[in-house]
């Protein structure tokens, strides 16, 4: 379990992705921890190396007792930052995260490379969160779970009691409640709208449309109207909307982190090889003639540079959908390559087997036969027999 001394107390963190990537900090909301961004970090690591943490109070990070402040928080993400030896970083944080982002967006701009504020406010009501600090401090967590969860999840979402509404309500009873009322002190006294045309670095705001604790008028509406050249995104949500609407909350992060390649042909031979091999695409370099050059730049220009590229699937969800699509139409060719550079890379035999017994299904058993016989060519003896 990472640990760091930082500030006077002790920091629970964790780092995913490869290490010389570009790194984006993860800072989560009041009353839960660095679990709820578990969806962001596998559809971000790949690109970035991603730093999460629990705040102080929160998680496995140690309760100082007292009232905290924003500038302590940021100060936090920044000695942790210093920590890992990270000089710049993008940060993305939710909630009092968000807040937390605006203060090193006016404070340590020059740390950021991107700014994600996702369902904050720069001005929170100020009584309604001072009600809660005494009332966790009186009578423990409890006191504000239905109506914490009530802002967290949409009724319909709520009402489902999945996986996410179950671990955020656990986490939300679990975290302590000095340190809970600790961070709600910061909160309280948080007002940065009069600071807010200071931010420089590239801005995305996501506000939930459903979001009944920090909704867009009067709290991301000021945001977006006071960072310059900001760009806005709603999701179908309420306030934890990474939970809600995890793929389109990263989706939003990919748009906004990874905009499309300037360069899709370098891009499009960079995954071409990585997808096929150096020796296949070597090979069709070496046979491109002049009546064929402009084909092979289509395809590596848009199928490889413009669609592989994109961030919303991972390569092996890719090659299982081109197995299947090729099956289905009869590219046996092409099937044929992409068995044998799927098994080269991320695909195993039991890849195989489940995308064509859904090719049997929807696409008819004669492809599915015909696929069968050719993985198995592909497969060999050893690895096809009982």
């Amino acid at each position: 379990m990472p640990l760091a001394q930082i500030n006077g107390h002790t920091c629970h963190y964790r780092v995913d992705g490869p290490d010389d990537a570009p790194v984006l900090m993860l800072s989560h909301s009041l009353g839960l921890e660095y679990g709820m961004w578990d969806q962001q970090v596998a559809d971000c690591q790949r690109h970035f190396r991603v730093i999460r943490y629990d705040l102080r109070g929160h998680g496995a990070s140690s309760v100082p007792a007292g009232d905290y402040t924003l500038e302590q928080l940021g100060l936090d993400a920044l000695a942790l930052a210093d920590h890992l030896g990270v000089s710049h970083f993008a940060f993305c944080g939710l909630s009092i995260g968000g807040m937390i982002g605006q203060w090193l967006g006016v404070h340590a701009r020059e740390r950021l490379t991107h700014l994600v504020i996702a369902n904050s406010s720069p001005r929170p009501d100020a009584e309604a969160i001072e009600a809660r600090r005494r009332a966790v401090l009186e009578s423990g967590m409890a006191a504000v779970e239905a109506p914490a969860m009530g802002r967290f999840f949409s009724p319909a979402f709520l009402s489902a009691n999945s996986a996410p509404v179950t671990w955020a309500r656990r986490t939300l009873l679990g975290t302590d409640p000095v340190g809970y009322a600790g961070c709600c002190a910061a909160i309280r006294e948080t007002d940065m709208r009069a600071r807010l045309h200071e931010i420089s670095t590239p801005t995305l705001i996501i506000c939930g449309t459903l979001d009944v604790g920090m909704p867009w008028t009067g709290h991301s509406e000021v945001m977006a109207n006071a960072i310059a050249g900001s760009v806005a995104v709603r999701l179908p949500a309420a306030h934890i909307s990474n939970l809600e609407t995890p793929r389109a909350f990263s989706a939003a992060l990919h748009a906004f982190l990874m905009p499309p390649a300037a360069d899709t042909l370098s891009a499009g031979f960079a995954v071409r090889r990585s997808v096929l091999g150096d020796t296949h695409v070597d090979r069709a370099v070496a046979s491109t003639t002049p009546f064929t050059a402009g084909f092979q730049d289509l395809i590596t220009r848009y199928a490889w540079g413009t669609i592989w590229t994109r961030p919303g699937l991972d390569p092996r969800t890719r090659r299982l959908l081109v197995l299947a699509m090729m099956a289905a139409t009869g590219r046996w060719e092409e099937f044929r390559l992409h068995v044998r550079t799927g098994l080269a890379h991320e695909l195993e035999p039991c890849d195989l087997e489940e995308v064509l017994l859904q090719v049997a299904v929807y696409a008819g058993i004669p492809a599915a036969n015909t696929a069968f016989h050719l993985a198995a060519e592909e497969l060999g003896p050893q690895q096809t027999r009982e």
